[in-house]
């Protein structure tokens, strides 16, 4: 590891409990998604609006902390989300009944990521395993609601109930990711801190 490389994992460790926060923030946000009453379809499209705008704050929080194309993969999550989060405040009945459609392409781009990421950070991070079992599961989540949504002729009670647990499982998801990545990120600090001192 060059200077410049340990320097960078030291000073990105120092912030591990940022990813921590992160991760326990997804998990109520999943808790009170998985206990919500679908009351309305406007309330859903407006609670769907909240979850993409706390995934875009998060998204470009990571971008501040990543290098290279990592970093420009977040800044397009990040303004995905928000674009996400905007459609949903403004068009919540819009937001509501495209969400099935749009919903299983992000889960798909956004499963592959986890799956890439565990995997090229197995050197750093004794936990990796767990970020490519939440990888996988978003995967199969992605084609549980491809196949949910076209076979599922609802009415729109039923409909608000499945996407509802469609957003709920991926903030669960994201927040085990999130945590994993916290420890990850920790673990590879204190390495790169006990490791004798690299040539520049």
């Amino acid at each position: 590891m060059v200077r410049e490389e340990q320097m960078f994992v030291e000073d990105t460790a120092r912030h591990w409990w940022i990813f921590l926060v992160g991760g326990i923030a997804w998990l109520l946000i999943s808790w009170v998604v998985l206990r919500a009453n679908a009351t309305s379809i406007v309330a859903v499209g407006v609670l769907l609006g909240v979850v993409f705008l706390f995934a875009g704050i998060n998204e470009f929080g990571l971008a501040g902390l990543s290098a290279g194309g990592w970093k420009v993969w977040h800044v397009i999550m990040g303004i995905i989300f928000l674009i996400g989060a905007f459609w949903g405040f403004f068009r919540p009945v819009n937001t509501f009944f495209a969400l099935a459609s749009v919903l299983g392409l992000i889960l798909i781009f956004y499963g592959a990521f986890e799956i890439i990421q565990a995997i090229m950070s197995r050197d750093v991070n004794p936990l990796w395993w767990l970020g490519l079992i939440a990888g996988i599961l978003l995967i199969l989540l992605a084609f549980w609601v491809s196949e949910s949504d076209r076979s599922y002729a609802v009415s729109a009670a039923r409909r608000t109930y499945l996407i509802l647990f469609w957003v709920g499982f991926m903030a669960l998801f994201k927040g085990i990711t999130q945590i994993v990545v916290a420890f990850g990120l920790r673990h590879a600090g204190k390495v790169a801190a006990s490791a004798p001192p690299a040539v520049a």
